[in-house]
């Protein structure tokens, strides 16, 4: 499709000579006319009434006429412009083009004594004018009405598209409907919240209202798209339209961004389709690059579960920002591969490792730590499926506490400077021996700093949208496999965050990081899985409980109705980032817990089946179902 448009460009910018030789005789001969019709105006429309004087003085400048006008066609490049995409660009050069050669004709005459009545030179001009345009935009003129009546010709197969917003983007996307045979939209209506705009017309297509206006019109003018083309509007602000828009089950499509349109990449192709990430209304969440550049430029940065969703973006940000090198620790060889390949293509320079590992395996993680020397370590490698881990709870503590306890070990052996666990809202007040085991982690986590030069912390957010495992996913696939979707409580809400702001999330933590800190990010309001559910599948085009059922499955193993950020022990700090708090560490006794996880180690190595019991009592506030 690309090669094809290139190809395209590339035979519009070849402009055949004999086009341009057709050009050349058409405006000979419209000034020609041009300059007769001006003295035969002059003289009030009778050529009786045209002194002998002046015809002769008509026929002597003609042919220097021709030349000087031909000249300045070619200097404002009047020859070398695409006319089928003519525009105000072509308009101006026109305007430029002509007045040029009207004064270099009056200039010319006064120099060889062949003056001719004021009133022509003006006449003139505007013929000239005139003609010129009639020249170069009939062609377009003649494609649109060709188009106008393939449209009624072809009406069924082309979909009514609303566009909201009536700004430069919308102009865009309109103009290039217009003008181009390989799109089949016809924007039937505009919409947008400044009364002025209303009733008024853009590219013949009217302003209907504002977002009130967007139900009815929809079935006003049979609308089957809807395109939301303002880049540079909040997320509140888009997140309000468009959860009007889905109630319509038109498809939705919007542009990027604002960035987009300032550099000019604004087009039909840009379109994407709504995200659910769009309906969320919560801004992203902003890091200061600066300190987040200081904090990794020039160092040695690992990042166990490398492969995974967060590490994966983990790798890729951390990339951006120049380390010496960047060591990929993870157990599973094919997403650890892909990640090798995307960052190896993307920065070429960057000086990447990758190791197939486990975070379990003591001796292999302290070769690791003695052969690098990681300055920052982050360690998203876990288990973090709660319905799988409640079904093997031991392999949950080996990997998550043991795992994370291995390598904050090897860390503080080998002198890291930092160490980053990403947690989870799920270690509050859990329910779930994975929240549980993450829990456990930010304890060993607070019991190294106190015993280490390293600065041991902890990030922990909420749910991760897309992540693997995660339920967009499922929604995804469930509604592309015609149904149901599968939701476990009708008022079951979650707090969100996308894998880019959770990242950015654990960069800054690591910036800030003194020591001890539970870093929490400020997610806005929870959202119901239902809502996110009843907005994919509108999203795709389908009606709610008509086209894709809804079904309710009950709650899962070890499954909350909501989610906290903190327990109640902990109190908020604000930091130099609004949305990034730090939560107070809840004061335990070192030693006995020192003694609790040699344990729990034992308990879990012997694959005894109450180790749930061992986590109650080093989580007092865990709960399960015995």
């Amino acid at each position: 499709m690309k090669i094809n448009q290139v190809i395209r460009d590339n035979k519009l910018l070849k402009i055949p000579i004999n086009r341009i030789i057709a050009l050349v005789l058409m405006d000979t001969m419209a000034i020609v006319v041009a300059s007769f019709l001006a003295i035969y105006i002059r003289f009030e429309f009778s050529f009786a009434a045209i002194p002998d004087e002046y015809l002769q003085k008509f026929i002597t400048i003609l042919p220097y006429n021709i030349a000087i006008t031909l000249f300045f066609f070619v200097v404002w490049k009047l020859y070398k412009s695409v006319w089928r995409y003519a525009s105000d660009t072509e308009l101006l050069n026109i305007i430029f083009a002509t007045t040029c050669a009207a004064i270099a004709q009056m200039i010319f005459t006064y120099i060889i004594n062949q003056v001719m009545p004021r009133s022509y030179y003006v006449i003139y001009w505007f013929l000239l004018f005139g003609a010129c345009c009639l020249i170069r935009f009939s062609y377009r003129i003649l494609r649109i009405v060709n188009a106008r009546r393939m449209e009624h010709r072809f009406k069924g197969e082309r979909n009514n598209v609303m566009i909201i917003g009536a700004g430069a983007a919308a102009n865009t996307i309109m103009k290039e409907i217009e003008s181009s045979q390989y799109v089949n939209l016809n924007v039937k209506c505009i919409i947008d919240d400044q009364p002025g705009c209303h009733g008024k017309f853009m590219r013949g297509v009217p302003i209907v209202g504002g977002r009130d206006k967007i139900q009815d019109a929809v079935g006003e003018y049979c609308i089957d798209e809807i395109i939301f083309a303002i880049p540079s509007a909040n997320n509140r602000i888009k997140k309000e339209i468009l959860d009007i828009c889905k109630e319509t089950d038109c498809k939705l499509r919007t542009l990027p961004g604002v960035y987009q349109l300032i550099n000019g990449d604004v087009s039909v192709s840009n379109l994407k389709e709504v995200d659910i990430e769009d309906l969320l209304g919560r801004e992203p969440v902003e890091i200061n690059t600066e300190e987040v550049l200081q904090n990794l430029q020039g160092k040695v940065v690992m990042v166990t579960g490398g492969g995974g969703s967060i590490g994966s973006e983990l790798c890729r940000q951390i990339a951006a920002h120049r380390p010496k090198q960047l060591i990929i620790v993870d157990i599973y060889e094919n997403s650890t591969y892909e990640i090798q390949q995307e960052l190896l293509h993307k920065y070429p320079s960057l000086n990447l490792i990758v190791l197939i590992a486990s975070v379990r395996n003591t001796l292999r993680m302290n070769k690791i730590f003695e052969t690098y020397r990681p300055n920052i370590v982050y360690h998203a490698a876990a288990h973090k499926h709660v319905p799988l881990m409640e079904t093997s709870p031991n392999e949950a503590i080996k990997n998550n506490v043991f795992g994370t306890y291995k390598t904050a070990q090897a860390a503080d052996r080998y002198g890291a400077e930092k160490f980053v666990l990403i947690s989870t809202d799920k270690a509050v007040n859990p329910t779930n021996i994975m929240g549980a085991s993450k829990r456990i982690c930010e304890m060993v986590i607070q019991m190294m700093n106190q015993r280490s030069k390293t600065n041991f912390v902890a990030v922990r957010f909420g749910n991760v949208l897309g992540s693997n495992g995660s339920v967009i996913p499922l929604f995804k696939k469930q509604i592309a496999e015609g149904g149901p979707v599968t939701v476990t409580h009708p008022d079951i809400i979650r707090y969100f965050m996308t894998i880019p702001e959770a990242v950015s999330l654990v960069l800054q933590a690591g910036a800030f990081a003194k020591g001890g800190e539970i870093f929490v990010l400020d997610m806005g309001e929870p959202v119901k899985i239902l809502d996110l559910a009843k907005n994919l599948i509108r999203l795709s085009g389908y009606r709610v409980n008509e086209d894709i059922m809804i079904e309710f499955i009950g709650l899962r193993p070890g499954e909350k109705m909501y989610e906290e950020l903190l327990m109640d022990e902990e109190g908020l700090k604000e930091t130099a980032n609004r949305l990034i708090h730090i939560g107070k560490p809840i004061e335990y006794d070192v030693d006995i817990f020192e003694e609790q996880l040699e344990r729990l180690g034992e308990i879990a190595k012997d694959e005894e089946s109450d180790i749930r019991e061992m986590v109650k009592e080093i989580v007092p506030t865990y709960h399960y179902d015995c």
